[in-house]
């Protein structure tokens, strides 16, 4: 794919081509060259897509989030999800749970099976279903509840020298912040990184990140690495975080959505370089077939992977001269034949569209209370009802 110079009115011309004064993201013995982590995103970061981002440039790549229950009993779908590929040079794992125990005998046996390399926790999903029984972005509000898994995961990760890090969110909503509090036990536990999204569960992906927020975990938090996410939608505003923040290292989540190649501006401006990938529409066609072929090599079934590159569509094409019909027959595809004849039909001379095809991607929502076990915000701590209900409030399927 090609690389020009930016064209884009957008981009901050003053972030082209000064080199950042930022070192690799060391992660206990792991040394990431490009501090960029893709964030796990469920449905969408799984091997296929993950091979197509490293094609374009380096970083960490984090596998689709598994619940640490369904790890634990070996279901077929979560061994799938905790899969990688033999050239991914480091194997990482991000896990769900709410249980300290069952927390516990996930990374033991990520560990002693030796199937990762680096192992996150999740503590910011704001899906209904998961804050409901407790989990993701609801669970640091519980300090005890926090400190027990994370000391538990930790203590086991250790064993194995696998780093272990944590993902949250400011907290519940803007009344029931926990981030500053759970990135110091978290610190004190032993992780190797905490990232902050600068969003409360409240705002789901709504309104504007909070990189202030960013900047005062980064502060509090001295001698541990911390990473900056939300609102990384091009490699300027990557630039932008790390000078307004002080962070170690970007996440990436929903501004990769239908751009690989962004991991590539992003190691171009972490290294200094303006060039920037502006693909035309030809371009955009075969990295969606590409997609496409490797997840067909994912799933081991073309019909269930063109079933799962449908909802790429409209991530892929925002901004191009795509109509409306065609978009739809793209939507309806059904084998790699058949895809293949419908790119083909791509107007090949159609040009990068700037502005257009870049910002906001992925569905934002919109601010919610948000779905909490009962009494949950009453004590920072586990009453005697929600401790006998914890061990059994896992998710018994993987994703989220």
């Amino acid at each position: 794919m090609p690389t020009v110079l930016p064209d884009n009115p957008s981009a901050d011309a003053s972030a082209g081509g000064v080199r950042l004064e930022l070192p690799p993201l060391k992660l206990g013995r792991l040394t990431i060259d490009t501090p960029v982590v893709l964030a796990p995103m469920a449905g969408i970061t799984n091997t296929a897509f993950r091979r197509l981002c490293r094609e374009f440039g380096g970083g960490l790549y984090v596998a689709e989030m598994v619940t640490t229950r369904a790890l634990v009993e070996r279901h077929p779908g979560s061994l799938r999800i905790i899969k990688h590929d033999d050239d991914e040079a480091v194997r990482s794992v991000q896990l769900y749970g709410v249980d300290p125990v069952t927390v516990g005998q996930a990374v033991r046996m990520l560990v002693e099976e030796d199937r990762a390399d680096h192992i996150d926790l999740n503590f910011g999903c704001p899906v209904p279903k998961v804050t409901k029984r407790g989990g993701g972005s609801a669970l640091p509000w519980k300090t005890d509840l926090f400190t027990q898994i994370v000391q538990t995961a930790v203590r086991e990760a250790d064993k194995g020298s696998v780093p272990l890090t944590i993902k949250m969110r400011k907290g519940i909503d803007e009344d029931h912040l926990t981030y500053l509090e759970a990135g110091r036990i978290a610190r004190d536990a032993g992780v190797a990184a905490v990232a902050l999204h600068g969003r409360t569960a409240a705002q789901f992906y709504s309104g504007t990140a909070d990189w202030s927020a960013i900047a005062r975990l980064r502060e509090a938090l001295p001698d541990v690495p911390v990473l900056g996410n939300g609102d990384i939608w091009s490699a300027e505003d990557a630039v932008r975080m790390v000078r307004e923040t002080g962070v170690d290292g970007v996440v990436v989540g929903r501004g990769c959505q239908g751009r690989p190649w962004l991991f590539g501006d992003l190691q171009a401006a972490f290294e200094g370089r303006a060039d920037r990938i502006r693909p035309g529409l030809k371009d955009v066609g075969e990295a969606f077939f590409r997609h496409a072929e490797l997840l067909v090599e994912y799933f081991e079934e073309e019909g269930r992977a063109l079933r799962d590159i449908r909802k790429h569509v409209a991530w892929y094409f925002k901004g191009y001269a795509v109509g409306g019909e065609l978009r739809a027959q793209l939507a309806q595809v059904n084998t790699l034949e058949e895809l293949r004849g419908l790119l083909d039909t791509l107007d090949a001379e159609a040009p990068y569209p700037g502005v257009d095809a870049e910002g906001p991607r992925g569905r934002a929502g919109s601010p919610k209370r948000p779905a909490l076990p009962h009494r949950w915000l009453e004590s920072r701590t586990m009453d005697a009802d929600q401790s006998r209900d914890i061990a059994a409030a896992e998710l018994d399927v993987s994703g989220g």
